[in-house]
Order: structure tokens, then sequence, then C-alpha cells
């Protein structure tokens, strides 16, 4: 039985790897390459659906899987970039390479991770959802982490010339981010061993909507300030001593706001509207990083860029190669709890919608085991990935608009992504040439990237019914999520506590970082109002359904990914009430 099982797994391995049909099988490939042209006739033949665990030609399997990974690059190389840059720790040119590589290296190893799902021994507990699930730097931690770096360098944890109040490299300050997060990470484990209706009746689209928009809206601020050419010194034309203004850039110095820094991040802007436009589906799972390289080529060619710390980048890397010193900064805590809660509410819709693209039942015994696998990896690769060098990990919902538009929600290609963006990090120089990009260049990404997380936030709320009651809800929880993104130092002053006890000073700085962040503040109102406000009869009798909650990715919504997610709507009845 046993020879039986190894000829036949042995005819199958020959057969993939010895025939046209195992290489490139009957798939219409001229669909995914072919641009949508004002004078070109649409194709309206459909592609073979592959399943999960479906047998697929290799080639077929590599070309989707590098779709999958260009879909998910700008998503992953931005958080790094933040924070550790300017508006971040201020790290060395070298130790932002490397957490560009290393972001890449991690995700690709934890999306592997996601995509296979374990069983643990003698439980019924699982580990991954099985899935074409993968997993990305969150976009959620970088408002947190900025306000904890500006108070660190307030607080005197991290140093500032006393000569020209130039913020210096904190590497400490990022350890202790990371080292914080890790510990944090346990909460999201905790939270997947609770009953999935219990997850969904506490976090319900009414809870995830403000929160997620609130995200993407305070993002935007940072996007823009690079666009414009860059955060630190040179932001908002600042001037030294002697009345010096501060330039923006180093290859060609401009004054922060100058109409080219502009220019430059347009050309990005105006690339990702013209590739949504016209451009092949897999350039349109892509068009940020089609914009991107646009800006890229425009800047080089004009002289922006400063070659040297390329040229100065090792040829390859791994993860561990820059180290930084795992500590606990207590007022981190609170708010990278409420970080991973509301990780812990993307998971939940991502997966929800992972599932209904990929023809997985939406409900029942099986749809919870995922839901609880894949909120227990995200905890897990959380914790992994601290230990790792890198910020908290999330779900990216972006994909499954991949596998609406491909047709293809099989874990062969996955697993292909998961190389292909291991091969990226590996190689040092890519990560180098994202840290020379021109601040504008990025930002002009950036902003689109960050509004289409804020979008996806509104288009959550959209399913949320507008009752006296919800309305009443996002009103209260609005109100102040909005007030902390327009005036975050609104709660700076309200403790005055300058005494020798640091583990109060502590808790007061924990408690005034939750309140300046937008998103914290709205997270916590809105699931207390939710629980505590009674529902109206007309909402009671209406099905909840959870989407995809997280827009971190490529960021931009296809006609046929759309058409998906109603099918989502439509088909979701009783996933949550």
């Amino acid at each position: 039985m046993v020879d039986m099982e190894m000829s036949s797994r042995w005819q199958k391995i020959k057969h993939t790897f010895t025939t046209r049909e195992g290489w490139l099988g009957d798939y219409d490939y001229g669909f995914l390459m072919k641009p949508q042209l004002p004078f070109m006739k649409r194709d309206r033949r459909i592609a073979p659906f592959y399943g999960i665990n479906q047998s697929m030609p290799i080639v077929l399997a590599l070309l989707l899987g590098f779709q999958h990974a260009l879909a998910m690059l700008g998503g992953l190389v931005t958080p790094p970039l933040i924070l550790g840059g300017a508006g971040g720790a201020n790290l060395t040119t070298a130790q932002q390479q490397y957490l560009v590589s290393a972001s890449l290296i991690v995700c690709g190893m934890l999306s592997a991770v996601q995509i296979t799902r374990f069983k643990i021994k003698g439980t019924p507990y699982y580990i991954g959802t099985g899935l074409l699930s993968v997993v990305g730097t969150s976009f959620a931690t970088i408002s947190i982490a900025t306000g904890t770096f500006s108070q660190m360098y307030a607080r005197g944890y991290c140093p500032i010339d006393p000569d020209t109040g130039l913020k210096l490299p904190c590497p400490q300050g990022y350890g202790a981010l990371i080292g914080t997060a890790a510990l944090c990470s346990l909460t999201e484990i905790g939270m997947s061993f609770l009953p999935a209706r219990v997850l969904k009746r506490t976090f319900p689209p009414i809870v995830t909507g403000p929160v997620v928009m609130l995200i993407g809206v305070h993002l935007v601020e940072t996007g823009l300030q690079g666009w414009a050419g860059g955060a630190g010194l040179c932001l908002n034309r600042a001037t030294n001593a002697a009345g010096q203004m501060f330039l923006c850039g180093t290859a060609k110095p401009l004054p922060w706001g100058d109409a080219r820094f502009i220019g430059l991040g347009f050309s990005v802007f105006a690339t990702i509207i013209l590739v949504e436009r016209f451009g092949s589906p897999i350039m349109k799972s892509a068009a940020v990083v089609m914009g991107l390289i646009m800006g890229m080529i425009i800047s080089g060619a004009t002289g922006y860029w400063d070659r040297s710390t390329i040229d100065s980048a090792p040829a390859a890397t791994f993860i561990w190669t820059h180290t930084f010193p795992l500590t606990i900064y207590a007022p981190l805590i609170l708010p990278l709890m409420a970080v991973y809660v509301i990780l812990a509410m993307e998971a939940i819709g991502d997966i929800s919608a992972t599932c209904d693209v990929s023809r997985i039942e939406v409900e029942g015994p099986e749809f919870d085991s995922r839901i609880q696998g894949g909120v227990l990896s995200d905890g897990f690769n959380g914790l992994l990935a601290a230990l790792m060098t890198m910020t908290p990990l999330s779900c990216f919902a972006q994909n499954n608009g991949v596998i609406a538009l491909t047709r293809c929600a099989n874990r062969t290609a996955g697993y292909c992504c998961c190389m292909f963006l291991f091969l990226m990090g590996v190689f040092a120089k890519f990560g180098a040439v994202f840290v020379a990009i021109p601040a504008s260049v990025l930002g002009g990404m950036t902003t689109f990237l960050f509004c289409s997380v804020a979008v996806s936030g509104m288009r959550i709320i959209a399913l949320v019914p507008f009752n006296r009651r919800n309305r009443f809800i996002l009103t209260a929880a609005l109100a102040l999520g909005f007030g902390a993104v327009l005036v975050p130092n609104y709660f700076s002053y309200v403790f005055t506590y300058e005494g020798s006890n640091h583990a109060l000073r502590g808790f007061y700085d924990a408690i005034e970082l939750v309140m300046g962040t937008g998103f914290a503040v709205a997270a916590l109102i809105s699931i207390f109002l939710n629980l505590v406000l009674p529902a109206e009869m007309e909402e009671e009798k209406e099905a909840v359904v959870v989407v995809g909650t997280h827009a971190e990715g490529n960021g931009v919504a296809s006609m046929e990914e759309d058409v998906e997610m109603q099918k989502i709507s439509e088909s979701g009845k009783g996933i949550m009430r």
C-alpha cells in the first residue's frame, strides 16, 4: 500500500515537471497581460478557478505568486521606512536598509505559517487559516509608534544633539517598541481562544469601521509631509538659530513644499490612476508599485537620487544582521494592547473575505476554526516578528482582490509569493533602493496607500444600518477620534506630575498616548457603547456582515473585486449579528 502511494506521488511529480500541462496548463495567460486600451476589445472569457488545494501549473503558480508579492510590496516597505526614518527612531541608513529587507524576509516566512495551518496536538485548536492568506507589517502600529518616539525624545529616553536640536539615532527606542510588542502580542493570542461568536459580537462593523478609517486618516498626514519633501527639521520650512532654512533631501536639497517636490509626488499619484484605468489585470493589482517605479525613473533622471547608500549596502542580508536591545517601555503597553485588539478585528474580517472569494464555507465549525487559527497565527506571528526585529504583523486583505481577479485561491501560489518576498529581502540592494527613494516620491505612493485604508473603513461603516443607535455610537466615537487626529496634543497637559515615581509617570504617559491616538480612543468608545446601548427593534432583524477590513497592500479595488465583495455581503447571512 505504501509502495503504491509512493509510486502515485512520483508519477504525479513526474507529470508536473515533464509535461506541457504540468508547466503551463490551459490557463488564459493573455487575460493577465492584456491592457484595457480604448481601441482594444475586452475579452469576456472566464478563466478556470483553482481551489486552495487543487493542482495547478508551475508557471501559473510562479506568475500569480509574483503578482501577490507585487500587490503586497508597497505595504511591506512603508512601515519600516517611516518608523526608521526622521518621523520615527531616526536610525542610521544601514539600519533602515536592514529593516526594509527584514520586513520582506519576515513577512515571507510568516505568511507561510498562516497559509499552511498547523493543528495543535491534543487540542481542537489550529495555527493558521489554511487559505491563501498573507501577512504584512501593520499600519496600525505607525500612529502609536511615531507618538511614542516623540515622547521618548521629549523625556530624554532618546538622544538629541544639544547644539543643533537634531534628533539622533535611537536604536534603544526601536528595541523598546518591538520588545513591548512581543509582550503585548499575548493579548491577541489569548483572544484567539475565545469563541468566534464572542469575538464577532464584541467587534462588529460599527466598531471596526471607524477604527480602520481613523488609522488611515491619521496616516495621510505622514504621507503628505513626505510628498512635500519629508519630515524632520525641514518640515514646514523651519529655520535654525541663525535664521537659515533647513532644506529637504541630500542629492538636490530644496525647501519643504517646493513645487518640484510636489511634482515628483504627483507623477506617482497620476501613474497609479492611469494604470488603474488602462493597465492589464496583473498591472492593476500592483498599481501602487507601478506608480512608485514611474516616480523613481523621473526622479532618477532629474538628479534627485543619492547612489552612495545603494553602493554601500551589502549584496545580501538576513534577519539579525542588525539587532536592537529588547526592553519593555511601560507607557507603550496599553496602546499596543489596543493595537493587537484592532489587529484581531482586522483578521476576523479579512479571513471571512478570503473564505468567500476562495469558495470556502463562511459559517459553521470549519469556518470558525479558520477564524480561530487565523487570529492565533496573527498573534503568534506578532511575537515571532518582534523577536525577528520587526513590528506587529496583520493580514493583508488586498490579496483577496487578486484572488477574485485571477480566480486562483491556490495555496501553491501563496507559497510562491512567500518565496519571492523572501528573495527580495535577502538581496540587500533591493531594500537599499527603497531607502534611497526621494521622500516626495515615496510620499506620493504612501498618501494614496494610507487613504485607501481610510476608504476601507468607510466601506465597513456603509454596511451598518444607520439607525439612531448606530449614528449615536459613530458620533461619540468619531468626535474624540477625529479630535485626537486634528489636535493630537489636546490631552498632553492633563497630567502635571513631575515626581520621582517612574511607574506612575509611565502610567500617565500611557494614558496620554492612548488619548492622543484617534483610532485607540474611537475603539474604546465604540466597543463600550456597542455593548451597553440596547439594540433597536429593526436592528435585531438585520444581519451584519463582516468583510475585509484592511487595505494594506496595493489599495486599489478593481471592478471584479467590488463584485466579489458584493457577493460576500449577499452570502454572509449569519456571519455576525
